[in-house]
């Protein structure tokens, strides 16, 4: 058994859809659009083959989400090398995300960093 895609709901589907593609390789489809309800997603493809819903609809509640909380706490990106998690930080830090950890190699081997992009939730990039 595999997970099949995450979804994520934001209100600017555009600007969530060029963040996973401008910054972390994923290609969008075409989009989809149900004119009866007003829902519209994109799908975002990435290297290995995982898969990333981003949904909008009219009217959806837009709750506070503070970084800890239940629920969804992070999306992780492989990058590959410590190296490219330094740069992509770097970018992303330049671009006006804010870093919130790392880079740095946490108590369980990790080495990584988390930045807030997308609305406020938290994107985690790794070796």
């Amino acid at each position: 058994m595999k997970i099949e895609h995450v979804a994520l709901y934001v209100n600017d589907l555009e600007a969530a859809r060029d963040f996973f593609v401008t910054y972390l390789g994923g290609r969008s489809n075409d989009g989809y659009h149900n004119a009866n309800t007003g829902f519209r997603s994109y799908f975002i493809r990435f290297e290995d083959g995982a898969r990333l819903e981003l949904m909008q609809k009219p009217d959806m509640a837009d709750a506070e989400k503070p970084l800890n909380r239940t629920g969804y706490a992070h999306i992780a990106f492989s990058v590959g090398s410590r190296a490219r998690v330094d740069a992509l930080t770097a970018q992303l830090k330049a671009a006006g995300y804010a870093v919130v950890s790392g880079p740095r190699t946490t108590g369980d081997g990790y080495y990584e960093s988390c930045v807030v992009a997308v609305e406020g939730n938290p994107i985690e990039i790794t070796v």
